[in-house]
């Protein structure tokens, strides 16, 4: 017996399949999209994201602030440290002119020139400790450590030196000459790459501040969210004003303003000190340093007596470099009354040597020795004085200026920072609050 057989109608569902059809699966996109559909839902979305936007700015802020506080820390002291490397090795080649100086005397050397070689050395050695204490870059202690035990050489064959001439051994240039050249062969280029190493931070810092810049633009993108969701409200409930998005506005506008400015203004006072007071310290502060290494090279020209050319030569090659030296220092400081001071007063000390170096070649040895010596008001020996006195109040004031600016920016971007971020809290919160109140309504 076969089955009746069954007929449809196209297009009509058989009715046992209509009464028993399972309900649609839901996932959670499509509940998602539901939920969009409404406008409890929109008004849902629309508070995540201005809470978002006003935590976005509030972290932004505060990553933007410390990281440039931090960075113009680093700079502040890694510029400190370069300093006090470079009065390091001024110290040294100071003590060094003073002792070939006085070695030109004969027998005891005058006690102002000991006190003078005595201080020179005791501040170089008091310096090396402590720079090899707060040395970031990688070997440098280690370099600061072996700077020390050269100089104790140094030191014990100057003493050497001077028992032998106070006896009147001419075995005593010999040793002179080779803790002079113990110096500029082993502790000078050891100090120079500590230096080098320090500027290269220096400037790695300086690059850092200006990263702080790009996260700026979540600021910005956190302002424009939060005014698209007042927007978005205005039109959706014909109300203009929320109160609570108007105080997180308020207080977003205000964050990314102060965030905006620190940052900005870290930046820029970054850019201004590296070419301003940072980059004449570092430049007087070596011309200084070549300027004293001629005092020396004109000392041993006149102790090798006719046969030392070759160290006035070096005379003339490091005064030149000063001369450019100090040109820049002027140049960095637009013109200051500082830098000129420093390059007229090394001109005058340069017309005294011009001075000895004619008493000298006209076969008066005695006489230019007398110059070279002399610590008269009119003397080579004042002149130079005056030149290196003066270029030391230069340094310690560039130096401080610049460091004292970038301790001020750093202190300003981190208040910044924690400005930012408690304001971008509390927008939130006002955010939450004025957007719960319209989804109140519809409860």
């Amino acid at each position: 017996m076969t089955a009746p057989l069954t007929t449809t109608t196209p297009g009509v569902p058989e009715p046992d399949l209509v009464a028993g059809a399972a309900p649609a699966p839901t996932t959670p996109g499509s509940r998602f999209a539901a939920g969009l559909a409404t406008t409890p839902g929109r008004l849902a979305l629309a508070t995540t994201v201005a809470v978002v936007a006003c935590l976005l700015l509030g972290v932004t802020g505060f990553l933007a602030g410390n990281g440039q506080s931090a960075a113009l820390r680093d700079a502040q002291r890694d510029a400190a440290q370069l300093v006090g490397t470079q009065e390091l090795r001024n110290d040294l080649v100071s003590a060094d002119a003073t002792a070939t100086n006085a070695f030109l005397v004969g027998g005891l050397e005058p006690t102002e020139a000991r006190a003078r070689y005595e201080a020179s050395l005791s501040e170089a050695a008091q310096a090396v400790p402590s720079l090899a204490a707060t040395a970031r870059g990688d070997g440098e202690a280690a370099d600061l450590a072996a700077v020390s035990d050269s100089v104790q050489r140094y030191a014990g064959l100057v003493e050497s030196a001077r028992a032998n001439n106070r006896q009147g051994f001419p075995v005593g240039a010999a040793y002179l000459d080779q803790a002079s050249s113990a110096l500029r062969d082993e502790v000078l280029p050891t100090i120079d790459e500590v230096a080098v190493s320090t500027s290269q931070r220096v400037d790695a810092d300086m690059g850092s501040v200006s990263l702080a810049q790009a996260l700026l633009l979540f600021v910005l993108l956190a302002l424009v969210a939060l005014g698209a969701v007042q927007l978005w409200l205005a039109r959706r409930t014909h109300r203009v004003l929320n109160t609570g998005l108007a105080a997180a506005s308020v207080a977003l506008l205000v964050g990314g303003v102060v965030a905006t400015a620190a940052v900005l203004g870290g930046n820029g006072v970054a850019r201004s000190v590296a070419s301003g007071p940072y980059a004449a310290t570092v430049a007087t502060s070596e011309a200084l340093s070549l300027a004293t290494d001629a005092k020396s090279m004109e000392s041993f020209t006149l102790i090798k007596r006719g046969s030392g050319g070759e160290f006035e030569e070096s005379y003339q090659a490091s005064i030149a470099g000063a001369r450019d030296l100090l040109g820049e220092a002027e140049d960095a400081t637009a013109g200051g009354s500082g830098a000129t001071d420093s390059l007229a007063l090394l001109d005058a000390w340069d017309e005294k040597h011009t001075e000895i170096r004619a008493l000298d070649d006209g076969n008066d040895w005695e006489a230019a020795v007398e110059a070279a010596t002399s610590r008269a008001d009119d003397s080579a020996g004042a002149a130079f004085a005056a030149f290196s006195d003066r270029a030391h109040t230069e340094v310690e004031a560039t130096s401080k200026d610049a460091v004292d600016r970038l301790g001020s920016a750093a202190t300003t971007a981190q208040v910044a920072a924690w400005i930012a971020l408690v304001l971008g809290v509390a927008g939130a919160v006002a955010a939450a609050a004025g957007m719960n109140v319209r989804l109140k309504e519809y409860r």
